[in-house]
């Protein structure tokens, strides 16, 4: 049998990428190794946070899932820095490690186009460098037009803990031992990264009255765009804050040899951004305590996560370890920590589009790219299957822009900068952030959704009826005007801000950091949405900061337009640098703006590469 497209690996890239397809109308095969582990959370019970939150948004603007299913299982919800700016603003759901992965397999049932199969692919069929299909462990051969690896961690997986090395997935899963060699045999660079998970607790040990209680907010959100609320503010979760102590310190640098890592036992390369204990009480050697949160992972059972103790310690050195921490000196360990090493692609070796550079019609998407996170993961998911699918239909590759989306930077990043250690999307990253908010993926991504076919018309006009409300608004806000009338200036001292001396229309008013919408609402009625009432807020209030953003952004799309042809030889490009022709050569930027982005690569360079195209034409 041959279908259009297979997507291997049941991860939250698989199920995206799979979705995305089959809905696009495309036979779709999802391909994994064991059915009742699709849409699993093997490490941290929740989804977004800073930067990947805003994924989960930008991923339910373009018609995507894990914003829907997240609301399906959040345990509880939190918007993350308040006292700060827009620009980094996040949603953060503790989500339900039971319901997620329920619902997602609901969803990908009742999807039309998409069948599910429980095997491991051990091989890619390849022909004239161009994907005919997969061989499975059994030697079972499937055709497809097109392959989408979404693998995981699940390439030649290795789990350690102390000395001890065992070839297994995350949960003691089959690892896939044969597929990574075959894209080696294709010939892609392997690289071997690492992972790693803390303890699980059993809730009824732990003494509570030790611990910070940290609530959920108490106004209801969602991270999708419909709005519909599971789980209202009171039926939230808890979870707890501690700290590491003094002992917890002196028993890690004690064993500190004894730990994967620092015992010599580690090959692959751990992330950066979300470092061990052992990693952190190492590098971060003048901090007297670290924080930790308690976090439930289900209603269904009562394993508790220690987020920020993710270790490689033997055993019996974690006993020693959570036994030091407030509130856990009595805890029952349900589930050891363990750090978990993978084979992944070099992610230079992907077009933008996340088709591969080697293989015709092959794309890769999440960890096997060398990322971490559930939401990255999800994000390029989504992009391969929608790209993998207007290819098939003769159509050019949805192309993210920097300045649209984090899924841009993220995969601009990839095949551009490449990675050393597992990729983490920060907010730094984004050089446009105050453009990529949490509060207007929509308003940056719908229309996409909507082109290439995942946003159907209904929820579309509810979209464009929220623009045109948003204009409407900002239009009424510049048309009233107000003036230094004595009730008028009365009740602006309440506010309290400065008395007017000249008229000014409510759309400068709000300008002033102190006055709120509810100040505006004094002057006239105000009947929109909260998301209407909020964008038009964060628009006025940091207009000059956004023209700013759009301005320098414009710059860089300028260099965005100017294609590098695909078959340049760098080699016949006068008096550029040794290190810009070799990063060139091997990144293959298809703009001037990519191509200034390469590491190595400085603006002479660029200058060069500038005049070259424009005397050959």
């Amino acid at each position: 049998m041959k279908y259009e497209i297979i997507v291997v690996g049941g991860g939250h890239a698989g199920c995206e990428a799979a979705l995305a397809s089959a809905r696009l109308g495309h036979k779709t095969l999802l391909i994994t190794s064991n059915i009742n582990n699709i849409a699993d959370m093997p490490c941290n019970p929740s989804i977004g946070g800073p930067a990947k939150g805003i994924v989960v948004r930008e991923i339910d603007a373009l018609g995507g899932e894990m914003g829907k299913n997240a609301d399906k299982a959040a345990l509880q919800t939190k918007m993350l820095n308040t006292k700060k700016g827009p620009a980094v603003q996040a949603l953060r759901f503790q989500a339900d490690k039971v319901t997620y992965p329920k619902e997602m397999i609901k969803t990908l049932n009742s999807t039309e186009n998409l069948e599910i199969k429980e095997a491991m692919v051990e091989n890619l069929l390849v022909k004239d460098k161009k994907i005919e299909g997969v061989e499975l462990e059994n030697g079972e051969k499937i055709l497809a037009s097109s392959v989408i690896l979404t693998t995981g961690t699940y390439l030649k997986a290795v789990v350690l803990a102390g000395s001890t090395r065992k070839s297994s997935g995350p949960h003691g899963e089959k690892e896939s031992k044969f597929l990574s060699d075959s894209l080696k045999n294709l010939g892609f660079t392997i690289k071997r990264l690492k992972t790693g998970t803390p303890q699980r607790i059993d809730k009824n040990t732990i003494d509570y009255s030790k611990t910070q209680e940290e609530k959920g907010d108490d106004i209801a959100r969602t991270f999708s765009f419909d709005n519909i609320v599971y789980r209202e503010p009171k039926d939230q979760i808890s979870c707890h804050l501690i700290y590491t102590t003094t002992k917890t310190h002196e028993i890690i640098k004690e064993h500190l040899n004894e730990s994967s890592m620092y015992g010599g036992y580690v090959e692959g390369v751990g992330p950066r951004y979300c470092p061990s204990i052992e990693d952190k009480v190492v590098r971060f050697s003048d901090k007297e305590r670290h924080q930790l949160f308690l976090e439930p992972e289900s209603l269904y059972y009562d394993d508790i996560y220690i987020q920020g103790f993710s270790t490689s310690m033997p055993n019996e050195i974690q006993d020693l370890m959570v036994h030091s921490l407030p509130g856990l000196e009595n805890a029952k360990i349900l589930k050891y920590g363990y750090a978990i090493e993978y084979d992944a692609i070099d992610s230079m070796q992907l077009k933008r589009s996340l088709e591969t550079k080697l293989v015709e019609n092959l794309y890769t998407a999440g960890q096997i790219n060398g990322t971490s996170g559930y939401e990255e993961a999800a994000g390029q998911g989504l992009i391969a299957g929608i790209n993998a699918s207007l290819k098939l239909e003769g159509k050019e590759p949805l192309i993210l822009k920097r300045n649209e989306s984090y899924i841009g930077v993220l995969i601009d990043d990839l095949v551009t900068k490449g990675v050393k250690d597992p990729y983490r999307l920060l907010t730094s990253r984004a050089e446009y952030r105050l453009l990529l908010r949490n509060d207007n993926a929509d308003l940056r991504l719908r229309d996409y959704g909507y082109q290439v076919g995942l946003i159907k018309e209904e929820k579309y006009q509810k979209f464009c009826k929220k623009k045109e409300n948003i204009k409407e608004l900002e239009t009424l806000l510049k048309s009233t005007r107000i003036t230094p009338k004595k009730e008028i200036n009365d009740y602006i001292e309440t506010i309290p801000s400065t008395p007017l001396k000249d008229g000014i229309s409510l759309y400068d008013f709000l300008k002033r950091p102190e006055v709120t919408l509810e100040n505006i609402k004094h002057f006239i009625e105000l009947n929109y949405s909260e998301e209407e009432l909020e964008q038009v807020k964060i628009n006025t209030k940091y207009e000059g900061y956004i023209k700013k953003a759009n301005k320098e952004a414009e710059k860089m799309l300028s260099l965005e337009e100017k294609q590098i042809p695909e078959n340049i030889d760098y080699d016949k490009v006068p008096n550029l640098a040794s290190e810009a022709r070799q990063k060139l050569s091997e990144v293959r930027p298809t703009t001037i703006g990519q191509a200034s982005r390469i590491s190595g690569v400085n603006p002479a360079d660029i200058s060069i590469l500038m005049v070259y195209l424009r005397r050959n034409g």
